[in-house]
């Protein structure tokens, strides 16, 4: 196969563009190959026509929500295997539990730690599941 890890190709959707420059220093050092789109608007077109390995998706977006990416992402079967880690601003464990029920494989408050974002990215890429993870099909106790 050449390399023993294929390089990992991530979409950053992310409208500040301080934490798209951070983020865009990070994945490089890890050695993912990334690019970014400023607005919700086209991201999805974009993951069709790319499909990234993982998308870093803001919640808070001009034009399309977060949310509404992730949702539109879940509903088409020929994006199955493209892995979404969430980001917003907002970290309450309501906006968490909604980011997973819409299909994230992941979410993270910011602001965030560069090494708590560098293993949510690993995990995922990885296929692991979040350790404490709403899970589907694991009961939880309110």
């Amino acid at each position: 196969m050449g390399e023993a890890t294929a390089r990992k190709r991530i979409l950053v959707v992310e409208d500040e563009d301080n934490i798209a420059v951070a983020l865009d220093y990070l994945m490089t050092r890890e050695g993912y190959a990334q690019t970014r789109i400023a607005t919700g608007a086209g991201a999805v077109d974009l993951i069709r026509r790319d499909r990234p390995d993982l998308v870093l998706l803001d919640v808070m977006l001009p034009e399309v929500s977060g949310y509404e990416i992730c949702q539109n992402v879940r509903m088409d079967p020929a994006l199955n295997d493209v892995k979404i880690l969430m980001m917003t601003a907002r970290g309450s464990a309501m906006e968490r539990r909604k980011g997973l029920a819409m299909g994230a494989d992941g979410f993270i408050s910011k602001p965030f730690e560069l090494k708590a974002l560098r293993a949510e990215v690993r995990r995922i890429l990885a296929g692991e599941p979040a350790p404490d993870s709403d899970a589907p099909g694991e009961a939880r106790h309110a």
